[in-house]
């Protein structure tokens, strides 16, 4: 089959020099690639620069991307091509719109004006003591998948903090409805670490536990075998 799977973690730039992003490694995504591509499946991996990678391979095509709008347009154009996504990736829920000294933002009558200015310096500079930076929401990608290509089978992830099994459970179920995913993965960010990472593979009435990367993919390939 033909398979993309997202990994890694997006990086939104402030200005040249600066930037905000999350700790997302990739390990994961490389070993559900590398999973995938033993089993005979051509997989297309679009990841981060910093992103773990898996070795090069015949069947694996690697795409790098830095933000949340690269990632946009390539999922857009490649998605029509491939029969499975797993969106493993940790995309930014916001970009940088704005940053300025805390003082101009007390004297605004308005503070939406500064969500219509972009930084004009290469750099921002340094020497206010108080620095706001203004974001703003970036789209959901993995809402619009099913736009692209209605028949691709989509496999998500959801990541709380700190929740109950149930919690969690029934977050990735609303996910699930929400985004018409066949399949999504829910981790507790607390509960993984290099050693362990305990997830649930949440379908519609049943739902999987994994306790390590290596068993989550594991129960991956053997959902994506079932959809052939």
């Amino acid at each position: 089959m033909k398979i993309l799977v997202t990994s890694g973690g997006t990086s939104e730039a402030i200005d040249s020099v600066r930037s905000i992003t999350n700790h997302s490694s990739g390990r994961l995504g490389k070993i559900i690639t590398e999973t995938l591509l033993k089993a005979g499946h051509e997989v297309c991996l679009i990841t981060t620069f910093q992103a773990v990678k898996p070795v090069n391979h015949p069947n694996l095509t690697i795409i790098e991307i830095k933000n949340t709008a690269d990632l946009l347009q390539v999922m857009k154009d490649k998605v029509m091509n491939y029969q499975v996504l797993i969106h493993s990736m940790a995309v930014s829920d916001y970009t940088p719109v704005y940053m300025t000294g805390f003082e101009e933002v007390q004297a605004s009558q308005d503070l939406t004006e500064f969500l219509n200015r972009k930084n004009q310096e290469t750099k921002v500079s340094s020497k206010d003591e108080v620095q706001v930076l203004f974001l703003k929401k970036n789209p959901k990608i993995i809402s619009l998948v099913k736009e692209w290509n209605p028949s691709i089978h989509l496999i998500g992830f959801k990541l709380l903090v700190d929740v109950s099994q149930e919690h969690l459970i029934g977050i990735a179920r609303e996910s699930l409805e929400k985004n018409q995913a066949n399949l999504i993965v829910a981790n507790d960010l607390t509960q993984i670490s290099r050693e362990q990472h305990k997830a649930y593979l949440v379908e519609k009435n049943s739902f999987q536990t994994a306790t390590t990367k290596e068993e989550i993919a594991d129960l991956l390939l053997e959902k994506i075998q079932s959809y052939d």
